[in-house]
């Protein structure tokens, strides 16, 4: 018995030696800068691999990935999948290595510190792709403005009136000074103000498909803001929460959407309840001149919408105001799903409550003159676009 001990004994302290003799190198990789909602990889490589070898990840706030996954065995490099859910800059400072011994008698779990660190920023991918841009050039600039009463304001130039136009386009004054009958073509006006009004309070940290509600309205906005430069408008941005954070004045050109990427970047996740009377009390002094008012919002009954509804409200009465919300899926899913006991059934109508008394003050605000955006996540931006087209080829604004 001894002498199995003994040969148990002797071959632990060789396995041993062995994995720490032979104890590989480890080399990390992170992208430097990441968008929100995306899927990326940290990449992990072994030289030599070691059979059987896992990592574990201590990941940072912002970041999702696996808590413990393993390794390649054949020496290519791993790539653990992340996913960005939070803007800022985020590091990923430990990491486990769980590797057997040659003999597998003992697992070793070195502790490394990769220093790596990655910024996640809104999401522009919409806008870099050039989808928004041909959209508003070809609504705004394009054949559609010369077919359509009513698609502009300004002037844009004269031109020989033929049978099939719209006699009300007719210049009497230069037909009769030309004598020839001339019809006057217009254009969407440019330079109209639009506000970009985010709320970060509460509510707006809760998630909806793995991102707050906060960064779904950040990224609807940045495309909206997008459109506007694009169509020759003037954009500025306003946050708040508990109370008003940041004001930016409508400005137009493409330093104006690198300004508004920059600042939005920069909005925090607030713990705080919004106050919506005092914030947009103060929006309403600070832009005396009538604009496309876009406010981003969200709210979980009738009782919490109250201020909002009355101020919104008070808002129409000068300006063009859209309230853009991202409808909870699950939620939704939830008030239709078939009930198998009880407590299914207790989820069934609280939910079926929320979707209820949401659509009322939905309905309340339309009511008001407020433009409601209330689409899943990924079509906000595009509802959001298209009802900016729509408003300013109406000359609404």
């Amino acid at each position: 018995m001894a002498a199995i001990w003994g040969a148990l004994g002797l071959a632990a302290v060789i396995d041993l030696i062995s994995a720490l003799a032979r104890r590989p190198t480890v080399s990390c990789s992170l992208p430097k800068a990441l968008h929100t909602g995306e899927r990326s990889a940290l990449t992990i490589e072994l030289a030599p691999p070691r059979m059987g070898a896992s990592a574990s990840v201590d990941w940072p706030i912002g970041l999702e990935g696996p808590l413990d996954a393993p390794l390649s065995n054949d020496g290519a490099r791993t790539d653990l999948p992340v996913i960005a859910r939070r803007r800022g800059t985020w590091d990923v400072t430990q990491l486990w290595l769980k590797m057997p011994s040659p003999l597998g008698l003992f697992d070793l779990v070195p502790r490394m510190t990769p220093a790596l660190s990655t910024a996640v920023s809104p999401d522009i991918r919409p806008v870099r792709s050039g989808e928004i841009a041909v959209r508003v050039r070809s609504a705004l600039f394009g054949i559609k403005q010369n077919v359509a009463v009513g698609d502009g304001a300004e002037f844009h130039q004269l031109r020989d009136f033929v049978p099939g136009m719209d006699p009300r386009s007719i210049d009497w004054k230069h037909s009769a000074r030309h004598r020839t009958l001339l019809a006057k073509e217009t254009q969407a006006e440019r330079n109209h103000s639009i506000i970009l009004g985010i709320d970060s309070g509460r509510l707006m940290s809760a998630e909806i498909a793995g991102l707050p509600k906060l960064d779904h309205a950040i990224n609807s906005a940045l495309a909206l803001g997008w459109a506007a430069t694009v169509a020759g408008d003037r954009v500025g941005l306003y946050s708040y929460d508990l109370r008003p954070r940041l004001y930016l004045p409508p400005r137009s050109g493409r330093g104006a959407f690198a300004r508004l990427r920059a600042e939005t970047a920069k909005i925090a996740y607030a713990a705080d309840e919004s106050n919506h009377a005092l914030a947009l009390s103060d929006l309403k002094v600070r832009t005396p001149r009538r604009s496309l008012i876009v406010i981003f919002s969200d709210f979980v009954d009738t009782t919490t919408a109250e201020l909002l509804i009355e101020n919104l409200g008070a808002l129409s009465t000068r300006h063009l105001v859209l309230f853009v919300a991202v409808s909870d899926y699950d939620t939704e899913r939830q008030a239709e799903a078939r009930a198998n006991d009880l407590h299914e059934m207790a989820l069934t109508v609280a939910a079926g409550r929320a979707v209820s008394a949401r659509a009322e003050v939905l309905q309340r605000l339309t009511r008001l003159g407020v433009t409601v955006i209330d689409a899943p996540r990924g079509q906000a931006a595009p509802a959001l676009v298209s009802a900016y087209l729509v408003a300013k080829m109406g000359d609404r604004l």
